[in-house]
């Protein structure tokens, strides 16, 4: 567990960092504990009370022991239940559009850069192609393609000499 530096309302009062990393998510740590604390509850407590109803019904108590577990793991996921209602996600995504088409284009070349060649738009399912229209990006990688075998035919030809 990481702990990450709280940069909300409290952190310009000095206040402790109070989120953690927990597989690669950013968490509430007093909501962590919390929620710990009311699974624990909530699915042990179910099984307790299953295991002491069913016991005497069954045949087995192995039998019994088994359908108890079968009741804790639905309280375990009664639990998550509650705490979701409970602890709502912290998250605010931010959804902006990039407008900048020079931006988008210097990107692209970066990538062509680093990856090599991106391979052919025409060569592209149908759905690709026009997800890509959509979005804005075809005619960006149909340049950065352009651009590239130009640069293809500019290099193969200066070291050539300049003769054709």
């Amino acid at each position: 567990m990481q702990t990450v530096k709280d940069r909300g309302p409290g952190a310009a009062a000095g206040a402790s960092p109070r989120y953690a990393e927990v597989w690669g998510d950013t968490v509430d740590t007093a909501h962590l504990g919390w929620s710990v604390l009311i699974g624990a509850v909530v699915s042990f407590g179910a099984f307790e009370l299953a295991l002491r109803i069913l016991q005497p019904l069954v045949a087995q108590a192995a039998m019994g022991r088994a359908y108890a577990m079968l009741v804790g793991l639905a309280g375990c996921l009664a639990a998550g239940a509650i705490c979701a209602r409970l602890f709502k996600p912290k998250r605010i995504v931010v959804e902006q559009e990039a407008s900048d088409e020079g931006v988008r284009a210097e990107l692209i070349a970066r990538l062509v850069a680093e990856a090599g060649p991106l391979g052919s738009v025409q060569a592209l399912p149908g759905y690709v192609v026009a997800e890509m229209k959509e979005v804005g990006l075809y005619d960006l990688f149909a340049d950065a393609q352009a651009r590239h075998a130009a640069d293809g035919i500019a290099l193969e030809h200066a070291s050539s000499g300049g003769v054709a």
